[in-house]
């Protein structure tokens, strides 16, 4: 019983990491100490189901609660606090970057190979890619969901198979991805419209949110226990040019967040205030990154 409610309260910490852009959950299991096992219940969760089914579900269900609890709580600050909280989530993100430079040296030096090409294709690729999804996403308010179709059902499994993928990538943020793709709001505001429609039995607010939180849903749970299997093979056998890739998607994400955030008015405390939440931000993720070692 001890152990079922330790696993609820990691399990709490890594969703609150997954709801922070910047912050990756899968740096946070790392640092918890469960990363090893996470992965091995995800991929031989078949295999070994009794033992994967008896770890994953109070890490699942903590998780989750991480998830909704911290949910009101960011949408409320960048309503008030646009610029400190995205000067934040940039030193979040920024902060990630030296372990994720010294995991790909290691594995080029452990190979004894060198950076070469296919590196910096990967490398311009995810980064170009973050460049112009934001771009595309609608400026500061990202992408609404005001009406529901077949489409917009399918883009909304698809982009949590995608933020399922990123969320199991120690140093990669699936919350990150979600705002550069231009969602991120959007499923934050379902969240809690959903909630608060709850509270109050509003049953056309609650179908709406249901039609959009569970495609949504349905996508991380299969991104997480089918796309963890080829984020394991691409680590085994391209580890470096996957870590190229990631660190393309990762430096350009700070120029998408302002980008995607377009013309606010900026207050000289708030930006000052910004200023030093980006640096506490960039010491809290790099003192994570660092207990991967």
């Amino acid at each position: 019983m001890i152990n079922f409610v330790m696993d609820i309260i990691r399990g709490i910490l890594i969703g609150i990491a997954n709801v922070i852009p910047g912050v990756s959950g899968g740096t946070m299991a790392v640092s918890l100490g469960i990363y090893d096992k996470l992965i091995s219940s995800l991929t031989g969760i078949f295999k070994n189901f009794k033992k994967s089914i008896q770890f994953l579900v109070p890490v699942i269900l903590g998780a989750g609660i991480g998830i909704v609890g911290f949910a009101f709580m960011i949408e409320w600050l960048f309503e008030k606090y646009p610029l400190a909280t995205s000067l934040t989530f940039v030193g979040l993100i920024l902060g990630g970057i030296p372990i994720l430079v010294k995991s790909l040296k290691g594995d080029l030096t452990k190979n004894r190979k060198k950076i070469g090409i296919g590196h910096i294709i990967a490398f311009i690729l995810l980064f170009a890619f973050a460049i112009i999804m934001s771009m595309l996403s609608g400026g500061d308010t990202g992408v609404v969901l005001d009406k529901l179709n077949v489409g917009t059902i399918c883009i909304l499994f698809l982009i949590g198979m995608v933020a399922s993928a990123t969320m199991v990538i120690p140093g990669v943020s699936g919350s990150m991805v979600l705002m550069i793709l231009g969602y991120y709001t959007a499923i934050i505001t379902a969240i809690t419209d959903f909630l608060s429609a709850l509270k109050v039995m509003d049953m056309p607010a609650l179908l709406h949110g249901f039609g959009i939180l569970f495609p949504f849903g349905i996508g991380i749970i299969v991104g997480i226990f089918v796309i963890a299997k080829v984020i394991e093979f691409l680590f085994k056998r391209f580890c470096s040019m996957t870590y190229s890739a990631i660190l393309g998607l990762i430096i350009a994400s700070p120029f998408a967040i302002f980008i995607s955030m377009g013309g606010i008015s900026i207050k000289p405390l708030e930006l000052i205030i910004g200023i030093l939440l980006l640096a506490v931000g960039g010491i809290v993720t790099y003192r994570l990154g660092e207990s991967e070692k």
